[in-house]
């Protein structure tokens, strides 16, 4: 069963994204912020990290940015669910390694879709 990270500091946007990713067969780690993501990193493997991006201590580009040089995790798909939606902020995930971007509010469906497309 492939294990995702799941990073948000809204309790209730990590309530649905695991009650959609656990639907759909995940195991799911939860994570508070971007500093608690990357101490549970440094435990466990993760076949696929989904991130926020506005959060306290360590934003998702700074998780991505700091997963991205771990050699764990050179090669993980990592994905920005982020409220951010300008073309500026997803060069920027681009640039600092992410490899792709989604738009909160999510679609269920398309989330499972695309987390199928990267986890290969």
């Amino acid at each position: 069963m492939p294990r995702i990270l799941a990073v948000d500091d809204s309790p209730s946007m990590r309530k649905m994204v695991v009650f959609a990713l656990a639907g759909a067969g995940y195991q799911v780690v939860e994570a508070v912020d971007g500093q608690d993501a990357y101490e549970k990193a440094q435990q466990q493997r993760f076949d696929l990290v989904l991130t926020d991006q506005n959060m306290p201590r360590l934003d998702g580009l700074g998780l991505t940015r700091k997963l991205r040089v771990h050699p764990d995790f050179v090669h993980t798909p990592i994905l920005v669910l982020s409220t951010e939606s300008s073309e500026l902020m997803k060069q920027a995930g681009r640039a600092a390694g992410a490899t792709g971007w989604l738009v909160k509010p999510f679609d269920p469906v398309r989330l499972i879709e695309t987390i199928r497309k990267v986890i290969q």
